[in-house]
């Protein structure tokens, strides 16, 4: 692959030990030689410890080279803040935006560049995944089903619908286009409204896709069973 096709990822963290280094070695497989931006928010538990290990230890990188990581601790924190701090920070062309609770199982490189020809963001499947169970996708998770979907209006939610646990960017296109970074959620429906509005397309694709695991956290979690 082209250097100007290698993809920047961006995780946001807070006290995610359980899961980042499951999100991050999955990235390390699926993708050639990523960069990582771990926005931290001030994480106090093992979070940050682990994520160094994937640093120092090139035989977890896929093909015996190191991962590529940047660390950057952010305070006042809000989503949009967050990812425009790592879009602004990335050094590549492309952006994939992963939840830290997520595990990525399938990416079609090649693809998903290519969409981004024709759409302003691209976001993907994700099949929720509670103490290790896959459970019946209900409430929010009905959005993320297995066709693709151009302009994803979501009946639920009376508005366009975007996800930004899996979505994926041009770089320049987060730089022209940031999220609000007023806002304490929801900050992928409100950047994926006024794309729309402004003729953009957006595209749900089934085959970009992640295991979301389950957190106490987790606004997406609200509502399951």
């Amino acid at each position: 692959m082209s250097s100007n096709k290698k993809i920047s990822v961006i995780i946001r963290s807070k006290n995610e030990e359980r899961w980042i280094g499951h999100c991050i070695q999955s990235v390390i497989d699926f993708l050639d030689s990523p960069e990582i931006v771990l926005i931290d928010n001030n994480s106090d538990d093992k979070t940050l410890q682990i994520v160094r290990q994937f640093q120092q230890d090139p035989e977890l990188s896929k093909g015996g080279s190191h991962a590529d990581i940047k660390i950057l601790t952010i305070s006042d924190y809000s989503p949009g803040k967050s990812l425009n701090l790592g879009a602004k920070s990335a050094q590549h062309d492309y952006l994939l935006v992963i939840s830290s609770h997520c595990v990525l199982n399938k990416f079609n490189t090649e693809k998903h560049i290519d969409d981004l020809e024709e759409y302003c963001a691209v976001f993907g499947n994700q099949i929720p995944i509670y103490e290790g169970k896959k459970i019946t996708k209900r409430y929010l998770w009905k959005h993320f089903v297995d066709k693709e979907v151009i302009d994803m209006y979501s009946e639920m939610e009376e508005r366009y619908f975007f996800h930004n646990a899996l979505s994926f960017f041009k770089k320049q296109t987060l730089i022209d286009h940031p999220f609000d970074e007023n806002l304490v959620g929801k900050e992928d429906r409100y950047w994926v409204a006024k794309m729309i509005s402004s003729s953009l397309k957006t595209l749900y694709d089934p085959e970009m896709r992640v295991d979301h695991h389950y957190t106490d956290n987790g606004n997406t979690w609200k509502g399951i069973g």
